[in-house]
């Protein structure tokens, strides 16, 4: 028979096992039920203001977002917000966006595309204290395509104004920009919605924003750039449809008759974003309880 203190060894030793062992049984399921929740923010140009409506909902019902994914306009919100995770910096900045902070038309540049893109550079070197990808606050990936080789690229490093001016080069429209010797176009060219991204970059939820729901146009194109817009904005609907399946959250902020260059309804297309999250928030937030 064992000696009392032998015994009282023994307990004291099955104790401690089994409190390490619950620790240790509770630490991984309590890291499995935190979701890493990503928010994919699609191309759309100016009917990208309601990206801004959506994450002012998000925000202000505390969904965690701890990734964003961006691919043209959905690079230039995405990225403004993950930079400075504050919807109403977010709201106030979009506000300040005009035509002439984006398109700087040139006849000089205009073989290769009548926009050169340097006033889009400058307009988030300018407003934007975060000046590399890695350093935003909230992970980022801007989307961006290869005209050589028709790859999607992700630009997770390196300057932040580039890399979204890169993701929102618009081919023919946007004169392309040479990054890390290639040259850079629309990321909506292969994946305007890249929820696939998402989760091969480990997130358990994707939340997608996708700005083509209806891509009809108020009227006859005018321009060479109106039907070169257009036509883009029909190949990316085509395209972007198979991709949205792999969302667990799909939100489509209405958004009808709203041109690629049309800066006159940002109130509206806020509301709009702000509705659809709303509408949207049930599904979230079931998403989120499985987790707890």
């Amino acid at each position: 028979m064992w000696a009392p203190r032998h015994a009282k060894a023994f307990l004291l030793s099955v104790s401690v096992f089994l409190f390490l062992a619950s620790c240790a049984a509770m630490t991984p399921a309590g890291m499995a039920r935190q979701p890493r929740v990503a928010l994919v923010l699609g191309g759309g140009a100016a009917k990208g203001f309601a990206h801004v409506g959506v994450i002012r909902v998000l925000e202000q019902e505390k969904i965690p977002i701890h990734m964003i994914v961006g691919t043209s306009v959905g690079s230039l919100i995405g990225g403004l917000y993950a930079a400075n995770p504050n919807s109403f910096d977010l709201e106030w900045l979009a506000f300040k966006i005009d035509r002439s902070d984006i398109l700087d038309f040139s006849i000089v540049y205009s073989k290769l595309g009548p926009v050169q893109g340097a006033k889009l550079e400058g307009f988030i070197e300018q407003n934007v204290k975060v000046k590399r990808v890695e350093d935003t606050k909230i992970p980022f990936i801007p989307v961006a395509t290869d005209l050589n080789t028709g790859e999607t690229i992700l630009l997770e490093k390196g300057s932040l104004a580039k890399s979204i001016r890169a993701s929102s080069s618009i081919p023919g429209i946007f004169v392309p920009v040479t990054f890390d010797n290639r040259m850079l176009v629309d990321g909506g060219v292969t994946n305007n919605v890249p929820c696939d991204i998402a989760r091969a970059k480990g997130a358990d939820i994707v939340i997608a924003v996708n700005l083509h729901k209806d891509v009809k146009s108020q009227g006859a194109p005018e321009t060479l750039v109106d039907i070169i817009a257009q036509s883009i904005n029909i190949m990316m609907r085509e395209t972007t449809r198979n991709r949205l399946a792999s969302a667990d959250v799909l939100i489509e902020p209405e958004a009808k008759g709203v041109s690629m260059f049309d800066f006159t309804h940002k109130k509206r297309l806020m509301e709009e974003g702000m509705k659809a999250t709303r509408e949207a928030m049930p599904k979230i937030k079931a998403l989120l309880s499985r987790y707890r």
